[in-house]
């Protein structure tokens, strides 16, 4: 019987991948180094050092670590920026409505996320009062698609593995949510992916795909 639900942020519930694309674009416009956005697609479910590390794949000199760090963090400083664009508006109706039925049912929600501006962006987009654990790139030493972010959350529900499951956009997350011995739900671009458990087109499938 499933409890909880582990949601990946970014392309599951909130959307500022234009605000990472723009960011990125911005460091290496400034470089010097080519970038688009089927490159920026590999950074998904990536900690912010290693996006670095592939954006800088076509990079003309070697960077110094000091050099590489300065880089993350104009980056990071840019998109801080941008997600104060993000506003309640942002979250589609059907997203709201299925959490909100989620929580009267009674399951646990979290949030499983590498990203360090978790907790700004479901402020901004009014999300935050959903969610019972949150875990994000602040509390994890290991991206995705290691499983540690999942294995943390589901622990902080007070959960079993089977009594989960992961809902994810990436390809790494979805291995990730696999490595972490939990049952993945691929959506969007994640749903073409052959590794996920079930594939959902919105969130409230979910309640559908559980009631099955």
């Amino acid at each position: 019987m499933i409890k909880g639900i582990i949601f990946d942020l970014d392309g599951v519930l909130a959307f500022s991948d234009k605000y990472h694309y723009k960011a990125w674009k911005y460091i290496a416009d400034k470089e010097g180094i080519y970038f688009d956005e089927i490159i920026n697609n590999r950074l998904r479910g990536v900690s912010r050092m290693e996006s670095l590390e592939i954006v800088l794949e076509k990079a003309h000199k070697v960077y110094t670590s000091e050099e590489k760090l300065e880089l993350a963090n104009i980056k990071n400083n840019l998109y801080v920026e941008y997600l104060d664009e993000l506003k309640p508006s942002d979250i589609h109706e059907d997203t709201r409505k299925a959490l909100e039925k989620m929580k009267t049912e009674g399951l646990k929600l979290a949030i499983g996320s590498s990203s360090k501006n978790t907790l700004k962006i479901l402020t901004k987009t009014d999300l935050l009062k959903y969610f019972d654990a949150i875990v994000d790139g602040n509390k994890i030493t290991h991206s995705k698609p290691h499983p540690e972010v999942f294995i943390k959350a589901k622990e902080e529900l007070n959960l079993t593995n089977d009594e989960c499951l992961v809902i994810e956009d990436a390809f790494s997350g979805i291995d990730a949510a696999k490595a972490a011995n939990i049952k993945a739900v691929g959506i969007g671009d994640a749903a073409s992916y052959d590794r996920c458990d079930y594939t959902i087109n919105k969130i409230s499938d979910i309640l559908k795909l559980i009631g099955e």
